[in-house]
């Protein structure tokens, strides 16, 4: 009998004791990281958090979701730079939507800088439409910036 191969990803559930690693991701990604306290207050609230993992157990990225009523909204999506542009940014995308789906939430939403051409791409080629603007939702080198809210509707 040979052992079946482990698979190149998985998507698992985040845990507190994933925090260091998602850190260090988070702080490799972004200007402005989310930091400990704000990654603990998620889990802690229960909302739905999720790693992506490769073949050797090593973390890649995450991602935060919460949901009330029908609406999810993602709060945090994010790849290790290293490991952009692969589509795995895009795996977690479509893992988020089918957890909203399946909480029976009729719209997922999220916030993406609006100079983040890369993000808005994924989001909007996933079905992803604007909705809106956030002025000075994020922190800037020089003051605030700009954040499209973006939808997609599940039903």
């Amino acid at each position: 009998m040979s052992a079946q191969p482990k698979p190149a990803w998985q998507i698992l559930p985040m845990h507190v004791s994933h925090l260091p690693q998602v850190l260090e991701i988070e702080q490799r990604a972004y200007p402005f990281p989310w930091s400990d306290g704000i990654f603990r207050d998620c889990l802690k609230a229960g909302y739905s958090g999720w790693i992506l993992i490769d073949r050797h157990g090593v973390i890649v990225g995450y991602a935060l979701m919460s949901m009330a009523v029908d609406e999810a909204h993602v709060l945090n999506l994010c790849i290790d730079p290293s490991g952009q542009r692969q589509g795995l940014g895009r795996m977690l995308l479509e893992h988020m939507i089918m957890l909203a789906r399946a909480a029976n939430a009729t719209i997922v939403l999220l916030e993406v800088r609006k100079s983040n051409k890369a993000a808005i791409h994924l989001y909007e080629s996933q079905g992803f439409q604007r909705l809106g603007l956030r002025k000075g939702y994020y922190p800037a080198h020089e003051g605030r910036e700009d954040a499209l809210v973006l939808g997609f509707d599940i039903v």
